[in-house]
C-alpha cells in the first residue's frame, strides 16, 4: 500500500475530507487508513461536495475488495491498482468514477507552497479552493476568539 501514490496513511477522516475539499473536483480520490477498523483502508471520493468512503480490505487469499452500494456484486482484485482501475469506470457501485488522484506527494508540495511567506497580497498560487479554505479557517478562529471574549465578559461583568 505504501508504494501507492494515492495512499495517505493514517491521516484520519477529517484530514482526508480536507484534502479532497482542497482539490475540489468531483471524482478526486485518495486512500487512507480506517479510523475505526484496524488493518482496513478507506477509499474516499468527492462528489457534489460530499466525501463518500468505501472500505477496502484484503481477504485471506490476498485479494482486494471494496464495500460498495448494496446490490452491487462484490468484485475481488489481485492488486489494489487493478481495483482502482476498475473503479475509474462508471457504474461500479460507488458515487462516481475515480477521476483525479490526490497523491500524497502532490499534497505535501501544495502544503509547502502555502506555508511559504509571500511578499504580495494576492492569494497563494496553489488553487482558489485552497485560498478560500484558508480564509474560512481564519474566519472561524476569529469567531472563536470573539465568543471567548464574550464569555469572559459575561463571567466577570
Amino acid at each position: 500500500m505504501e508504494n501507492l501514490t494515492v495512499y495517505h496513511g493514517p491521516i484520519g477522516k477529517e484530514e482526508g475530507e480536507r484534502r479532497l475539499a482542497q482539490d475540489g473536483r468531483d471524482g478526486c480520490y485518495l486512500i487512507r487508513n480506517s479510523d475505526s477498523v484496524p488493518g482496513v483502508f478507506c477509499l474516499c471520493v468527492l462528489h457534489n461536495g460530499y466525501v463518500y468512503t468505501y472500505r477496502l480490505h484484503k481477504d485471506d487469499a490476498g485479494s482486494w475488495a471494496a464495500e460498495t452500494t448494496p446490490g452491487v456484486q462484490k468484485r475481488y482484485f489481485r492488486k489494489i491498482k487493478n481495483l482502482i482501475a476498475a473503479f475509474q469506470k462508471p457504474g461500479q457501485g460507488i458515487a462516481m468514477p475515480l477521476l483525479y488522484p490526490v497523491t500524497a506527494q502532490r499534497r505535501a508540495q501544495t502544503y509547502t507552497e502555502e506555508q511559504m511567506p509571500s511578499n504580495s497580497l494576492s492569494p497563494p498560487h496553489s488553487s482558489p479552493n485552497a485560498y478560500l479554505l484558508q480564509q474560512q479557517q481564519l474566519h472561524a478562529v476569529e469567531g472563536q476568539k470573539n465568543r471567548n471574549k464574550k464569555e469572559v465578559r459575561q463571567a466577570f461583568g
